[in-house]
Parts: C-alpha cells; structure tokens; sequence
C-alpha cells in the first residue's frame, strides 16, 4: 500500500470542499518531484489531506481512484473523499514527532505531495 500526504490551501480547496464534493481532480501540480509521485500512484493509495497556509494542519483523509499520466508533466489525479481526522495534526506536531525527523513533509517544507511511510499514515489517522 502507498501513502501520502496532499497539501492544498483552505481557501482555495478545503478539506470541506472535499467532503462535499465526494470526489475530484487533484491537478495543476508543477514541481517535477511532486509530479513524479502523482504519476507513479497506484490506485487505492492512501493519502492525507494537509491545510497550509496559517493553518498548518492535517485534517483529513482520501483514497487515490485513478490516475492519468497521458501527459507525464501534468497527471490528473482522480480522488475520493475519507474522513476527517479524529484529531487534527499540526505542523508543530509534526515536527516535534520523531517519526518525521527525515521525512520531506519536514525537510522539504515546499513540496505539495509528500511520500509517507505506514507508521506515519498509521499516526496520522490514530
């Protein structure tokens, strides 16, 4: 199983959104790195969805439903909406758990999709 973690702006598509929703387009990624873990996610992968901005936190769930890598420089993710999480998790929290001292969600603050690990998933929606 793969994991994930998606981060997006509130205000420009919240976790709320999603929910109503049920389910959409992940597109408009540009970093070649971020690019490179869309287009390589296998259905059903697992992913967390995480509010930057001011708010900084992880707040809920999704599940990958297909990709489309026609064009390999722009995947168009198709997602499915989860659960909220039980309990939100913050940046600082984040950080201060030594389960992320080398993850990219840490060390590489400007990528928008960051791989997890199945502790870390597992953290996240304990």
């Amino acid at each position: 199983m793969s994991y994930f973690l998606f981060k997006t702006e509130p205000d420009v598509y919240s976790f709320d959104d999603f929910l109503r929703d049920k389910e959409t387009v992940w597109d408009g990624v540009t970093n070649p790195t971020a690019v490179k873990h869309l287009r390589e996610m296998p259905k059903g992968t697992k992913w967390i969805f995480y509010h930057t901005g001011d708010e900084k936190t992880a707040v809920g769930t999704g599940t990958v439903v297909s990709v489309d890598a026609t064009d390999p420089k722009v995947p168009v993710v198709k997602v499915k909406v989860g659960k909220r999480l039980k309990t939100p998790k913050t940046l600082a929290s984040i950080k201060a758990e030594p389960l992320f001292a080398q993850s990219p969600l840490v060390l590489i603050g400007r990528l928008s999709v960051v791989p997890l690990t199945e502790e870390q998933w597992e953290w996240f929606v304990a």
